[in-house]
């Protein structure tokens, strides 16, 4: 469970001109996270434009990014979706021993119940050799993981080990902390709001911007895991600023703008995402002169 306490950062995808996965681009991006301090990689989450790659496509990054990674660090695979067997069909099909858990997103656009949820969850828990982490986003799948729900979960499941909470609501990240097992492992899914969840008992972040600012914000939360809440407001503070413009035309955007300011990879998204505007760029390249 240590593996996830401190920062992890949800990879980009970076691709060629063409629309073609970009693996050199990929290997800059895996190094430059390593040797900036990051604690651990999500591969192909929501960030990874994972909705837009094959079957095929997703297996080769999964296998580039253990191989570029070469046990530096502890990997996490995205595998999530909408429909429950397809996802559990992945998961049992998933083998690459370099990756400690599966991240998995719950299901967006059917809008299920508290209960369909849950039995989604079952169902994933009970075929999975790998633990995983619930992933809730309301903003991104159209429903709320609730804490009685996300804490059921935990309770019940013993491969069930963490959840990436990006709701935004502090009543649901107090409620998770009072009510769920002592070792499940709440984790930040919001960079502007790590340091407070941190405050109030989360073990970390998965992170965006992480993947252009690996080192300040690694410095942040640990930091903020030190209880050295003073010494790492001024480093958060910093940070607001791209981390807003880095969302503000859609993620990842704006962070594919800031990458390739860093030459680590192009910017090319694939539709219905688009590069980021011109006046976009601006403003992120200025950010990243104040920073650097």
């Amino acid at each position: 469970m240590k593996n996830f306490h401190g920062t992890g950062v949800a990879l980009v995808t970076p691709f060629n001109a063409d629309g073609s996965v970009d693996y050199q681009g990929l290997e800059r991006l895996i190094n430059h996270l390593v040797n900036g301090g990051i604690d651990y990689l999500v591969s192909l989450g929501t960030t990874g434009e994972t909705a837009t790659l094959s079957k095929e496509e997703k297996k080769k990054v999964w296998n580039f990014t253990a191989e570029i990674n070469n046990g530096r660090l502890p990997l996490v695979a995205g595998i999530g979706g909408n429909n429950t067997q397809e996802i559990a069909n992945e998961i049992k099909e998933f083998q690459n021993n370099s990756y400690s858990a599966v991240l998995s997103v719950s299901p967006y656009y059917n809008k299920p119940t508290q209960e369909g949820i849950y039995q989604h969850y079952k169902f994933l828990s009970e075929l999975s050799a790998m633990p995983i982490m619930v992933y809730n986003v309301p903003g991104r799948t159209g429903s709320n993981i609730t804490p009685e729900t996300t804490c059921r979960l935990a309770h019940d499941f013993k491969n069930i080990i963490a959840t990436k909470e990006a709701s935004g609501s502090f009543e649901q990240f107090n409620q998770i902390m009072r009510d769920k097992p002592e070792d499940f492992l709440l984790i930040s899914g919001d960079d502007p709001i790590a340091l407070p969840m941190i405050a109030a008992g989360a073990v970390g972040v998965i992170s965006v911007i992480g993947n252009a600012l690996p080192k300040h914000l690694s410095e942040m939360i640990n930091l903020c895991l030190e209880g050295k809440f003073a010494q790492a407001l001024p480093l958060h503070l910093s940070l607001l600023e791209i981390t807003r413009l880095a969302f503000i035309e859609g993620n990842p955007a704006g962070i594919k703008s800031a990458l390739k300011q860093l030459n680590i990879c192009d910017d090319v998204v694939r539709l219905p995402l688009v590069k980021a505007s011109n006046n976009l760029n601006a403003l992120i390249a200025d950010q990243l002169k104040q920073l650097m």
